[in-house]
């Protein structure tokens, strides 16, 4: 036997013996399959993974939705960028409006900034190509505002990777302490609250359920609604501009897991007529299944 042979046998031998255990370990597992939607749901949803630098969900990107509170994360980028210095009295009505989604915050920065414009420049500025502000004949309805998981997930990029660090931390930072309650009384913990573990960051939205929630919020108790009136929104005329009116809707969306990792938004629309506590089922088990869904 020639000593290159004896050397290629032994290469080959190690070859074999660092081999071996990869198929005794058998394939990796595959990820679950992407969540169902319940019949006369309408879902859309984007997942970004930052590990990995590339979408790694997707459904209906960009499908238009009315966009409920989400919008005010676009007015506290708006109302951030365009001066230097905040007096007190706006940061606490910043705080509020962020961590407690409370609708007279919006309103006060909506009409300072001139309504619609804010969405229009911050559109503009971020590139959200689906995003436009409510319809002329709705000026003062800043949640009428239309956009996509789409540009919800590119809202929060441009947080993380391109604002001002004052701008990231001051929005962010209320984001990561998002209260249980809404002012309003309603539960904001469906969705990625309720589905996903700490860490995240999270702005939640929902508009069509009335103004008053079927069982009011508790700080430090059981938030969650048991029942729900018929959505007063079902009953008001089709035909105004504003997608799926008629119908409630109800989004989860924001920042997942260590460091960040995932940029998730959840966007849903509900038969008219929905009860609270039924729609927030479907969007938590769809926001529960699209999780277990992503890579690890």
């Amino acid at each position: 036997m020639s000593g290159s042979y004896r050397r290629v046998r032994t290469k080959l031998s190690a070859a074999v013996a660092v081999a071996l255990p990869l198929v005794l370990a058998g394939p990796p597992a595959a990820a679950a399959a992407p969540p169902r939607v319940p019949a006369g749901t309408t879902a859309a949803w984007l997942v970004f993974d930052r590990k990995a630098g590339t979408f790694v969900a997707t459904r209906n990107a960009h499908r238009k939705f009315r966009s409920a509170s989400v919008v005010k994360i676009l007015i506290a980028i708006d109302y951030l960028e365009r001066r230097a210095s905040v007096p007190e009295a706006d940061a606490r009505l910043l705080e509020i409006m962020l961590r407690s989604s409370d609708d007279d915050a919006a309103s006060t920065f909506w009409d300072r900034g001139g309504k619609g414009q804010i969405v229009v420049r911050t559109a503009r500025r971020l590139g959200l190509a689906d995003t436009t502000p409510p319809p002329r004949s709705k000026p003062g309805f800043w949640g009428y505002t239309s956009l996509s998981a789409y540009d919800v997930v590119r809202t929060y990029r441009y947080l993380l990777d391109r604002a001002d660090a004052r701008v990231r931390d001051t929005i962010l930072g209320h984001l990561r302490h998002a209260t249980p309650c809404g002012t309003d009384g309603f539960d904001q913990t469906f969705g990625i609250p309720d589905a996903l573990p700490r860490p995240w960051a999270v702005k939640q939205g929902w508009s069509g359920f009335g103004t008053t929630p079927p069982t009011r919020c508790r700080p430090g108790g059981d938030a969650r609604a048991v029942g729900a009136p018929i959505s007063w929104i079902a009953q008001r005329a089709a035909g105004s501009g504003v997608p799926d009116y008629g119908r409630p809707v109800l989004h989860t969306s924001g920042l997942a897991g260590k460091d960040d990792r995932y940029v998730m938004a959840v966007l849903t629309a509900h038969p008219a007529g929905s009860t609270w506590s039924a729609s927030v089922r479907r969007v938590t088990t769809l926001t529960a299944r699209l999780h277990r869904s992503l890579p690890a």
